[in-house]
């Protein structure tokens, strides 16, 4: 593997704005023998396809299959359920054209990191890296490696519960694949994606299409009243579209590997656009399916929503529901973590996580070192702790950042109006996504303000690890004359290691 640098150190790349460097970046003397055409770099694989692969596959996880009952109890009837459901969509879209603009504005990988670096400089966008990695990241794909081990397994077992230790192993199997996958080729992962993808939307039209059949004939006693005054909830609307968002989220992924697509300026808008709209039609039909064969209460009740329908629609072909929803939870994972590798990459290459990070593999054209620097702390949160609670404090810092995000678009429209924009949005759109956005931060605050003033208080922890580990001249000696000793023979030793992996691959 190489590195491709900002400052030109040892990358075995001729750094070259004809070749994809930036201007002053020192050209390499020498140039990677195994390097096809004599470059290492991430190529432009991502195309329109496989861009919407990559929203979709992301934003269905397990949820919409699993329990989307916490809209309907805090909205408190079907009908304002579906209008959260609606606007819930209609939000996510003004978010993800907001991130449209700016990604065809600012041609960077890395997603949130790289916008907030841009607009509001390297300490806050260091605060956000530091919290993706001490925590955020991990946690969530544990999560989400857990629901897979959970009904990957659930067909062997069924009717008995999963034993703990298996669902434990199963994860482990998933994400050890996961990772192998993303670090092997780079045209795999998003072939895999592809058919994950297409998985998800035959398991929601399994759900939609009998669903309506039932509608079309007449079954429609669910939806009477389903505007019932006294039962909607207007105190917990606000609690309802949180629910909704968190459903949404993932229609920025594909920003946080923008060098890697072709043609940015027309393939992310298009992409991001045309994934909204499916994944916004599907959630909305999948929910009429879901009321259509039970009511209020049932649903209410219970605890896999996917898996009750197919029990009353399908007899013994709900077996698959669980299958289904562990092919999605796989395909969730896949996408998040080719996501994040990419922020951890340009990080890296920004100088604020080690070297080694920014390095690719000079043949299989993968950032390796960033896609295993998650694995570690992702096995780890599997077998400590609650990690769901670890969630409930992190999650309202995702959309905090991402309303810092969209805030920057904002600011760089006054503060660089000659940036050239070549997708450029209303200002309102921005204006109303990132009020939501802290609407939902400072909701968080009122209504949990133990676990979210834990989780503000270990982003807030990311402020003197700023300074210790990046502003060089106030590091305290004993750190400065550890890493002065270490860092020479980190990257030497580093540059062996890579040959030992490009030899063994």
């Amino acid at each position: 593997m190489t590195r491709r640098s900002v400052n030109g150190e040892g990358t075995g790349v001729n750094n070259t704005t004809q070749n994809g460097g930036h201007p002053g970046d020192t050209p390499a003397p020498k140039v990677e023998p195994d390097a096809p055409n004599g470059k290492v770099e991430l190529r432009k694989k991502v195309t329109l396809l496989r861009g919407i692969s990559i929203i979709i596959g992301t934003i269905i996880g397990a949820g919409i299959f699993i329990s989307p009952k916490g809209i309907l109890k805090n909205s408190g009837s079907v009908g304002m359920s579906l209008v959260v459901w609606i606007a819930c969509g209609v939000l996510s879209l003004f978010g993800a054209l907001s991130y449209a603009e700016l990604g065809t504005s600012i041609q960077k990988s890395g997603g949130h990191y790289t916008y907030i670096l841009e607009a509001f400089g390297p300490q806050m966008a260091f605060i956000r890296l530091w919290a993706d990695l001490i925590a955020i990241r991990p946690a969530g794909l544990a999560v989400i490696s857990l629901a897979f081990g959970q009904y990957i397994l659930e067909p062997i077992f069924m009717p008995c519960g999963v034993p703990e230790i298996a669902i434990k192993l199963a994860t482990s199997i998933g994400i050890t694949s996961v990772m192998y996958l993303n670090s092997m080729s780079t045209s795999w992962t998003n072939r895999i994606q592809i058919f994950l993808t297409f998985s998800k939307l035959l398991a929601i039209a399994i759900i939609i299409v009998p669903g309506l059949y039932m509608l079309f004939k007449g079954e429609t006693k669910n939806f009477e009243n389903a505007f019932e005054v006294s039962n909607i909830k207007l105190t917990g609307l606000p609690l309802a579209f949180y629910s909704g968002m968190y459903a949404y989220a993932g229609w920025f992924y594909l920003n946080f590997v923008t060098e890697e697509v072709e043609n940015p300026e027309k393939t992310v808008p298009l992409a991001i656009c045309i994934s909204m709209a499916i994944v916004t039609f599907c959630y909305v039909l999948t929910n009429v399916a879901y009321y259509t064969v039970m009511s209020a209460e049932e649903l209410l009740a219970s605890q896999a929503v996917a898996v009750t329908f197919a029990g009353k629609m399908m007899g013994n072909f709900s077996v698959a529901v669980p299958v289904f929803v562990a092919l999605s939870c796989f395909g969730s994972m896949n996408g998040c973590l080719f996501a994040f590798s990419r922020m951890f990459f340009v990080a890296s290459r920004e100088g604020h996580l080690p070297e080694v990070l920014s390095m690719i593999h000079v043949r299989r054209h993968t950032p390796l070192a960033a896609v295993l620097v998650l694995y570690p702390m992702t096995v780890f949160q599997l077998f400590v702790g609650d990690i769901y609670s670890l969630l409930n404090f992190m999650s309202f810092l995702r959309w905090l950042f991402i309303g810092v995000a969209v805030l920057g678009l904002i600011y760089m429209r006054y503060t660089r109006p000659d940036m050239p924009r070549p997708f450029k949005v209303p200002l309102f759109i921005p204006a109303i996504f990132s009020f939501t956005c802290f609407f939902m931060v400072f909701l968080s605050l009122y209504s949990d303000p133990v676990n979210t003033g834990i989780g503000f208080a270990i982003s807030l922890t990311g402020i003197p690890a700023y300074y210790v580990f990046i502003v060089f001249d106030r590091r305290p000696k004993w750190l400065q004359d550890g890493l002065g000793n270490t860092l020479p023979t980190f990257r030497s030793d580093n540059t062996l290691f890579f040959k030992f992996v490009e030899s063994h691959a």
